[in-house]
């Protein structure tokens, strides 16, 4: 059985470069990126025959699905990504500083903690139905934050894949037992 993960192409909405930005600036660069449209590009799925594909409800992953997958697409709430921590606030910071702070909320913010929690228990939901319709080969499209929490619980699961920090947009990671 294979699971081959898939972050979604690269949102059209660049990063704030140059200038120092509030945490609100920062909330609505997060809904902006949101909004925005995808780069397409290509994703060679290989010789596997994804049997089906699982996808986040988000447009970028929705978009991305459709491009690279032309079989039966499950689209699902439970595979979007991880919110950001709340920001909020007229304190002006390099964006930089921001991605920073936003990393270490992982390990000291309460609320981020619990939102990394509750993804956990969406991923398990998901892999469950998956596992429960039998050993199949399928594709999963989702977010770069969700992807790391997804890789762990397929290796707690006994696949065996590549590692990767940040996965790279478009590219297709292959899990195998």
């Amino acid at each position: 059985m294979k699971i081959g993960l898939v972050r979604h192409f690269k949102v059209s909405h660049e990063f704030p470069t140059g200038r120092s930005v509030s945490g609100d600036d920062m909330k609505q660069w997060f809904l902006d990126y949101d909004a925005a449209d995808i780069i397409y590009g290509s994703t060679p799925l290989g010789k596997t025959e994804w049997e089906e594909c699982y996808c986040s409800d988000m447009p970028r992953a929705v978009k991305t699905a459709e491009h690279i997958y032309p079989g039966t697409i499950h689209f699902m709430e439970e595979l979007r990504e991880i919110p950001s921590p709340p920001l909020k606030g007229k304190v002006k910071l390099p964006f930089i500083l921001w991605a920073i702070w936003i990393r270490c909320c992982s390990v000291m913010n309460k609320q981020t903690r619990m939102e990394i929690k509750i993804a956990k228990r969406r991923i398990n939901k998901v892999l469950d139905e998956i596992f429960a319709k039998g050993e199949r080969d399928i594709l999963i499209v989702c977010h770069a934050a969700l992807m790391v929490y997804l890789r762990k619980e397929l290796i707690r699961r006994g696949f065996g894949g590549p590692k990767f920090k940040l996965a790279s947009n478009g590219r297709l990671y292959i899990f195998e037992r």
